[in-house]
């Protein structure tokens, strides 16, 4: 009787162990800026979802990324290294190997049930994974084309008739339905949602039309003692196409030509006729040019954008939902994140790239009942390389060796205020929107930021007296000694990381 005691205790230690080791969500979006996101304070986001999960659990207001660029992000994510170490540098010219270590696989190794549902930008044949279920490259905002496979399975690729929020969103739940609710899982979620074209679900048009907008204080930037500022593509006002961002075709068969258009069915297509075409001509009836023109362009930019938001965090509700019904939140951790930040006319400007605030910032949102305190900030400097190890000390898993990241652990549960002093950034491409590759390091105060390239020059900014980045102070006498201090730490930072193409661009200074 005794031992049968004894073996039945043991077995439901083993269910309770197996229980104590928390769920992971990963909900990654495409582009999203927390300067639209209620959470961090947004007058003109509506996003209730996402502050839903701020009110449940924290805000993280100096999360970053190392390498601002949709690709490269989300390797750094999977990894826990920076781009140099996991070898995707940037979305032209790199391939990932799917072959190397990540926290996915090191969770999967310790009895996790793992999948990446929706964009990835990573190529294909993943490893680590129970499923997957991937779009093809950047992916669609109607009627996708997805890879899926289960393990040790072959791929199948089909195109799948919806818009791409829902079917993420569907599939992540038609998983979740399917796992066995005595082992954890990880589930990454990766939205398509906000990029560019910014194509919001039919249902969400109107959302945001008749909000009242300001342009940014820096819209008309005049780049001044900013070069490589000065030389990028990406201004709303000179680059920002009329037809492929904004809708604003000629005529219907210019549209219907338009690569995101050509795939909709009649209905979807008619839908997107009926709401854009009035808009066009009452465009054409203003005959607006100049500035007047430049202003229109960005308020269209920012409502297509804000619908297109309120479309991801509707089918973020919808994930959130199912674990609360499901009695899955107590034990779930859940993560939402930007694969960066973006431009939302702040000098003038939409995209990224740059390792100005707006860009290397990234938001994050995080809950865990019983870790993490409600409606709590996290101040601490973070950035996407630490995400790893912090998800695998989380469940018990060991760090391999060679990730980079620092697990910020001891923040989730308020034993510390931070876990590093700096952040490093590198951006490698070479190509769209003319930015120049750059590389720098940011104390939180100061940020030095060394162009290569395209432009070869320095920028040394004081966060506190200028927060806008609107005054390059290199070389300045005040600065002397701050300017000494960041060129001293980013050397540090370059030699600690192993950066070998900082180091032979700090070579020929």
């Amino acid at each position: 009787m005794r031992i049968l005691t004894f073996i039945c205790f043991c077995l439901i230690s083993l269910a309770s162990f197996a229980q104590r080791k928390p769920n992971i969500v990963v909900i990654i979006s495409d582009d999203h800026s927390y300067q639209t996101i209620g959470a961090y304070g947004s007058k003109i986001g509506h996003t209730p979802n996402l502050d839903r999960i701020a009110k449940e659990g924290a805000v993280f207001t100096r999360g970053y990324v190392t390498n601002s660029i949709c690709g490269p992000s989300r390797a750094s994510l999977l990894t826990g290294k920076y781009s140099n170490k996991n070898g995707f540098k940037d979305n032209e010219t790199s391939n990932f190997n799917h072959g190397q270590n990540s926290f996915v696989k090191e969770l999967h190794n310790n009895g996790y049930q793992t999948a990446w549902i929706g964009k990835i930008h990573l190529g294909r044949k993943l490893e680590g994974f129970d499923y997957y279920s991937i779009l093809t490259g950047q992916g669609h905002y109607f009627n996708p084309d997805f890879i899926s496979s289960k393990e040790g399975e072959k791929e199948v690729v089909a195109r799948e008739e919806g818009y791409v929020a829902d079917l993420v969103t569907d599939k992540a739940l038609d998983w979740l339905k399917e796992q066995d609710k005595q082992e954890p899982f990880c589930l990454i979620n990766g939205h398509k949602n906000t990029h560019r074209t910014w194509m919001p679900a039919i249902e969400d048009f109107g959302k945001n039309d008749a909000k009242e907008i300001p342009l940014p204080e820096t819209f008309y930037d005049d780049y001044a003692g900013r070069k490589a500022a000065a030389e990028q593509e990406m201004s709303i006002d000179k680059d920002m196409q009329m037809g492929y961002d904004l809708k604003m075709f000629e005529n219907i068969e210019k549209m219907r030509a338009d690569g995101n258009f050509s795939r909709m069915s009649d209905e979807q297509f008619q839908a997107y006729v009926d709401y854009y075409k009035p808009i066009y001509e009452e465009l054409k009836k203003s005959n607006l040019s100049g500035k007047a023109l430049a202003e229109w362009k960005y308020h269209r930019y920012m409502v297509d954008y804000l619908n297109t938001a309120e479309s991801m965090d509707r089918n973020i509700g919808r994930l959130l939902d199912y674990l609360k019904e499901h009695n899955l939140e107590d034990n779930t951790l859940v993560l939402y994140l930007s694969d960066q930040g973006f431009y939302m006319g702040e000098h003038g400007w939409f995209d990224k790239r740059f390792m100005y605030e707006e860009s290397f910032r990234t938001p994050m949102l995080m809950k865990l009942p019983g870790m993490i305190k409600p409606s709590s900030k996290i101040t601490g400097m973070v950035s996407n390389v630490d995400i790893g190890p912090t998800f695998l000390e989380l469940s018990g898993t060991k760090v391999p060796a060679d990730m980079q990241g620092r697990s910020f652990l001891s923040l989730l549960n308020g034993k510390k205020k931070d876990i590093q002093d700096q952040i490093y950034y590198h951006y490698y491409e070479n190509g769209e929107h003319a930015v120049s590759p750059h590389f720098g390091v940011s104390d939180g105060r100061y940020k030095l930021i060394r162009f290569y390239k395209r432009v070869d020059a320095w920028e040394l900014y004081d966060m506190k007296a200028d927060p806008r980045e609107m005054k390059n102070v290199y070389g300045q006498a005040k600065y002397k000694k701050v300017q000494a201090r960041l060129e001293k730490l980013l050397k540090q930072e370059i030699d600690r990381l192993e950066d070998e193409d900082a180091k032979v661009v700090l070579s020929k200074n």
